[in-house]
């Protein structure tokens, strides 16, 4: 089990090794009984977005594209 905080600043990479930059915030969906992790939002947007300076708006990379996670980094699949 992991914490939500675990996941934050965080490097993204695709499989290939490109850099997406780092976890900035993270798109949940709540229940009455759970929280289910949907979207990575990562990047300098991802900054912005996290601080509500600009408007939710892009594409988060979607958690089933999580292939793992390690030490310090997440790894995606490929876009």
């Amino acid at each position: 089990m992991r914490t939500l905080s675990s996941l934050m600043h965080r490097r993204v990479e695709t499989e290939s090794g490109d850099s997406l930059g780092r976890v900035f915030d993270l798109r949940c969906e709540l229940t009455t009984r759970t929280l289910t992790v949907q979207g990575l939002i990562v990047g300098a947007r991802g900054v912005f977005e996290h601080f509500g300076v600009v408007p939710r708006s892009g594409t988060p990379i979607p958690w089933r594209d999580v292939v793992r996670i390690e030490r310090k980094r997440i790894v995606v699949r490929d876009r």
